[in-house]
């Protein structure tokens, strides 16, 4: 009998040590440290405009307006829906998929006024897995320049140059591709950032 209390007692004293370790003191460094190094990034890289918060570096938004960037589609809730993130899990074989993907080419051409045979970006016409992703390829945000310019009486080449100056590069300089954040951007183009 002496055995089990003795067991029973080291049980209740090495869960309540995991506990105060694991829920308590864990927790509290880790979120002292993400305030102290990365305090926007733990926030949610929240971007505000006068006070007042617009949106996440980190999440997408429809943007539809001729005189906006439009990110990639998304396939989260009614789109762009952080309650709602994911993809549309329709795999390549899909003939949903191949049909949307092939109206979504049909629609950004037309949009954009490329030519009938004109190469399309993967990015622009296909979700990303978490439908929130906020940045766009170099290559669609170039075919949609001479839109945006034209909605915003500017010259193609002062889109360009805004779009340069958003350009990110590789993550760690190897990994992905570089990439435009189409909020930043946008909100650039309205001279709000």
């Amino acid at each position: 009998m002496k055995d089990l209390v003795a067991e029973l007692r080291a049980s209740i004293a090495a869960t309540l040590l995991l506990a105060v370790l694991c829920c308590g003191i864990y927790p509290a460094v880790v979120w002292a440290v993400g305030q102290g190094l990365f305090s926007g990034k733990a926030n949610g890289s929240l971007v505000r405009l006068d006070g007042k918060v617009t949106g996440s570096s980190l999440l997408a938004q429809g943007f539809t307006a001729q005189n906006y960037f439009h990110p990639r589609p998304s396939a989260a809730g009614q789109g762009y829906d952080a309650v709602s993130s994911g993809g549309s899990n329709l795999g390549p074989t899909s003939k949903k998929l191949i049909e949307d993907v092939k109206q979504r080419v049909a629609d950004y051409r037309t949009e954009n006024g490329l030519a009938p045979d004109a190469l399309v970006p993967a990015d622009a016409v296909t979700s990303s897995a978490s439908g929130l992703d906020p940045h766009i390829s170099l290559a669609n945000a170039s075919h949609q320049a001479a839109r945006i310019a034209a909605a915003r009486g500017m010259t193609e080449e002062d889109v360009l140059k805004k779009v340069r100056a958003h350009t990110e590069g590789r993550t760690f300089g190897i990994l992905g591709e570089p990439r435009v954040n189409v909020l930043m951007l946008n909100l650039d183009l309205d001279g709000k950032k």
